[in-house]
């Protein structure tokens, strides 16, 4: 496979996760706030950026209409929806002969609608296009899984949406654990990850603190979007894409995945978990993973340039 299409599936993956995500939280923050007219909003909207690592703009209010600009409409913000998807775009259209028609005809469609759902949430309110985003991006996903033939292709698509997906779920249990002036509670952290309903089910009811739900996000074995299942789903694509040297060590890049994987698979939810130290790790195992993907599979090493005959 062609680096430049790897690199785009990869990014392709992130990007359409990151704005699944993204309108998750968005949509279980909107909502709690409607619940709760007294809730404090400037505390619930310096919490959305810190969960997404955008910084507010000093001296200006803090309100859901300036969190809905920064972080859902900037076609010109990676970390925002539009950005995001706009960016996914970009890369199916890069890696067009790879991906399926069916893929490309989700994305491009949902592209295409973005304006005049964005023209509509400034009138009615942004459900209605926080709701397109959740359907399209789990349309794409079950397009991926099902159009796509189990090869390198579909491996980087994945790769890149797991390591997303681990990183968003770290954001957003970091900003509980460790900034309790903003922290979400606990039931619209579960609802912000998609596992409301599925924590439900497996617990039989919310456990308030961090011991029921932090753990089910990090720990669960068989909710796709805990972080033990991504790092899993996420070491399963590198091992069949790394190789093993000639003594059998594993391939480097498979070294950030595999370390948070098994130190999650032997922790012992019976003892007290580091939280805030463990958070951290992941972030920056994320990050580590995603640069030993760049450099082995799609490293940059500037523009060629021409030298004239006889220079």
């Amino acid at each position: 496979m062609l680096s430049r299409i790897a690199e785009s599936l990869f990014w392709l993956g992130r990007y359409v996760e990151r704005a699944d995500d993204t309108a998750r939280i968005l949509d279980a923050y909107l909502h709690r706030l409607l619940e709760d007219p007294w809730r404090d909003e400037d505390a619930a909207c310096r919490s959305l950026h810190a969960i997404l690592g955008v910084v507010p703009d000093p001296g200006q209010p803090c309100d859901m209409d300036a969190v809905l600009d920064r972080l859902a409409f900037d076609s010109g913000e990676l970390t925002s929806i539009d950005g995001a998807l706009r960016a996914a775009r970009e890369n199916a259209l890069r890696a067009r002969e790879v991906v399926s028609t069916e893929m490309w005809e989700c994305l491009n469609s949902t592209w295409h609608q973005l304006a005049a759902q964005q023209l509509a949430a400034r009138r009615t309110g942004p459900h209605a296009y926080l709701g397109l985003v959740r359907r399209r991006a789990a349309l794409f996903s079950g397009l991926v899984d099902s159009t796509m033939s189990r090869d390198d292709g579909w491996r980087f698509v994945v790769l890149g949406r797991s390591l997303e997906r681990v990183d968003m779920t770290a954001r957003l249990l970091a900003v509980r654990v460790l900034d309790a002036a903003h922290a979400p509670d606990w039931p619209t952290l579960l609802s912000a990850s998609g596992a409301d309903e599925a924590f439900l089910r497996a617990r039989a009811g919310i456990v308030q603190g961090s011991g029921g739900a932090a753990e089910f996000l990090l720990l669960d074995r068989d909710f796709p979007r805990s972080v033990l299942h991504a790092l899993t789903t996420a070491e399963e694509c590198v091992m069949a894409l790394g190789t093993e040297d000639a003594v059998g060590r594993p391939d480097p890049l498979r070294l950030p995945v595999g370390r948070m994987r098994t130190r999650l698979e032997y922790l012992d939810a019976r003892e007290p978990i580091d939280l805030p130290t463990l958070l951290i790790d992941l972030q920056r195992s994320c990050g580590e993973a995603s640069r030993a993907v760049a450099e082995r599979f799609f490293p940059f090493d500037g523009p060629l340039t021409w030298e004239l005959e006889g220079a």
